[in-house]
């Protein structure tokens, strides 16, 4: 049952409302009903690449596919446009709010202005956004990551499994939260064999240059890198990581995915040889806590973090090749063990 203190819809759903959430990007419910729509569960607003990135928005659309099954509510995801300003992402998260939705989710580190102002005009309903980007309110939850813990781990599976002593990381967008897998990722690359070369690469300065979302972009950095004989690459850059993982696959090198388990992803099945692990979040469980906080009626707020004690970062296993190396193993657990104690505090930026 969910809490009856949950927000509702004071009037009947317009025609003008539908149309403003229309106009900020689709949705995956809708409904010919006139009725006021009060009572609804989860909502959120993809970031830049939207739903079928195979990384940080399908993991948050995962998160919500498991509170919709386990509570058995209306829920809404919502894709970006275009040339999207501040003002359309608070516009879209008040629609959600506007119509029942709660939590309302914004993924992604861009929505903090949005989420900040929707708060404001919506104080009865919980907000969250994912990743670095507080957004200091009774009402919000910071839904964050220590991705420069997996990120070291990617750098301990990196420096174990090349063979050229050079490896290669491409950054989606020149931004202080990317900066955060980089510096993991060179300081396990640095820690495990000081010999081993890192060349780094950010595909844009901003996200409004494609640096999320051009898997071309990805693919060409990669190729570069390559080039210069780095035969293990590590993309933190969003739907650009299918470009990268594509060209190690073309190559014959080793991909190393991010945010989910890219092994297991459909869209990546025939590159899937190629991806030696994945350095993760639980952007999904994130989300679900959210929504499962709100549905005990006792809504989770300000910053929530995630690392590898709580066990929200981690590397996947998935690739056998990766799970059955014992010594590549021992070397990543005895980081692991590190981290979590503290003996090794790895660097964020």
């Amino acid at each position: 049952m969910r809490r009856i203190s949950r927000m509702t819809v004071a009037g009947a759903a317009t025609a003008s409302l539908a149309l403003a959430l229309s106009a900020c990007g689709g949705t995956s419910t809708s409904s010919s009903s006139s009725e006021p729509k009060g009572d609804k569960g989860l909502a959120i607003a993809y970031d830049v690449g939207g739903k079928g990135d195979q990384s940080f928005n399908d993991a948050a659309y995962a998160g919500l596919e498991q509170a919709k099954t386990e509570f058995g509510y209306e829920t809404a995801d919502v894709e970006p446009t275009d040339g999207e300003t501040d003002a359309d992402k608070e516009q879209r998260l008040v629609s959600l709010a506007k119509q029942g939705y709660n939590p309302v989710v914004g993924v992604g580190y861009a929505y903090a202005a949005a989420v900040k102002g929707a708060a404001e005009k919506y104080p009865d309903t919980t907000f969250g956004i994912v990743d670095d980007a507080t957004v200091e309110a009774d009402n919000v939850a910071d839904l964050v990551f220590s991705e420069e813990q997996a990120s070291y781990l990617a750098g301990v599976a990196a420096a174990e499994s090349t063979t050229t002593n050079v490896v290669g990381f491409v950054g989606g967008v020149d931004i202080p939260l990317i900066h955060k897998f980089r510096a993991g990722f060179e300081q396990g690359v640095k820690d495990t064999d000081p010999k081993v070369k890192v060349i780094s690469q950010f595909l844009t300065q901003t996200a409004e240059e494609g640096g999320f979302s051009s898997p071309d972009k990805g693919k060409s950095a990669a190729e570069g890198q390559i080039e210069k004989k780095a035969d293990v690459v590590y993309a933190a850059a969003g739907l650009s990581g299918q470009g990268v993982i594509e060209a190690a696959a073309a190559n014959k090198v080793w991909a190393i995915g991010v945010d989910s388990d890219q092994y297991k992803h459909e869209a990546l099945a025939k590159y899937k040889d190629s991806i030696l692990t994945s350095a993760m979040k639980d952007v999904a469980k994130a989300v679900y806590n959210l929504a499962k906080s709100v549905e005990d009626g006792e809504p989770a707020t300000g910053i929530v973090k995630g690392d590898l004690k709580t066990g929200e970062v981690s590397l996947s296993n998935s690739n056998p090749k990766f799970a059955d190396d014992a010594e590549l193993q021992e070397a990543i657990e005895t980081a692991k063990e590190k981290i979590v104690s503290g003996e090794i505090k790895v660097k964020s930026s």
